[in-house]
């Protein structure tokens, strides 16, 4: 197991257990330091954090439902390994739900979010696009993330938002580990959120639509030169 650092226990407070456990353990799976097919137990995930077995066990079938960890019959859990058909399948499925939204109420919800919401969307932009162009890994993924939540929650479907959170997690799951191999990172990230985040400031809907399709062609393209 890679438990970590021996601060980890000091930062779950008892209110919270299950999801900081679940989130802590999330980031230790995007950042590639629990790779794929690693297993572990719950008292491994217990002694770590200093807690019961119970929270953690929680925790730990959460993240099987996310899709992020299996359970191995009477030995644990161990991380899911995605296959590159699981990625491309992962894209076109993000691919397909974001088509639907702009179809559908895109523009309407536009209309009805509070200029402060695209703002912040946009600061969100802004810290996900510097990271990416340094080829810091590791700060592109939060930003990243944080950046295509709260983009996704203008559309107000709670289902939709999730639906698409936890694919890009699994997509970025998938990719680390090859990007890690890569020598040098910086410029080769896709970099597109400002542009992004404008076209839908102002409203621009198809340049919003070109924008995505470039990030997932460019999404496929370097998964595969990383190969």
């Amino acid at each position: 197991m890679a438990p970590g650092s021996d601060s980890s226990s000091s930062v779950i407070r008892r209110s919270t257990l299950r999801e900081q456990i679940a989130d802590a353990l999330r980031d230790e799976v995007l950042a590639g330091r629990l790779p794929s097919g690693h297993p572990f137990t719950v008292k491994e995930i217990a002694d770590q954090y200093g807690v019961s077995a119970t929270p953690v066990r929680e925790a730990l079938l959460d993240l099987c439902a996310q899709g992020l960890l299996d359970v191995e019959q009477h030995r644990g859990f161990k991380v899911h390994a995605f296959t590159t058909d699981d990625f491309r399948a992962m894209v076109e499925a993000r691919t397909l739900i974001i088509e639907g939204i702009f179809r559908s109420n895109a523009e309407r919800a536009l209309l009805a979010t509070p200029a402060e919401v695209l703002i912040s969307v946009r600061r969100r932009a802004e810290e996900a696009e510097r990271a990416a162009l340094a080829g810091d890994l590791d700060v592109l993924i939060g930003y990243d993330l944080r950046f295509w939540r709260e983009l996704s929650g203008i559309v107000r479907n709670a289902y939709i938002s999730d639906f698409l959170d936890r694919i890009r997690v699994q997509t970025w799951m998938f990719a680390v580990p090859l990007l890690r191999r890569e020598p040098r990172l910086k410029g080769r990230l896709w970099h597109g959120h400002s542009e992004l985040a404008d076209a839908l400031l102002r409203h621009d809907l198809p340049d919003a639509q070109r924008l995505i399709a470039e990030y997932n062609e460019h999404s496929l393209a370097l998964v595969g030169t990383a190969r």
